[in-house]
């Protein structure tokens, strides 16, 4: 399995709240804790990933 470069996502909060994601795999975008980092991540697909921005934005989610 490839190996995910995660990055802290730019609506964390640095201090408590944070969510890590990685981008670096084109068919898959991963999504963990960032204080459980070996702990179990989301793995959705890029599309899956789109449509699921875009509900938050329209304020649907």
């Amino acid at each position: 399995m490839p190996a995910f470069h995660y990055r802290k996502s730019s609506y964390s909060d640095y201090e408590a709240e944070c969510v890590e994601i990685a981008t670096n795999i084109p068919t898959t975008i991963a999504i963990r804790d960032s204080k459980h980092p070996t702990g179990p991540a989301l793995h959705l697909h890029p599309t899956t990933w789109t449509a699921f921005q875009t509900a938050l934005v329209k304020g649907k989610l």
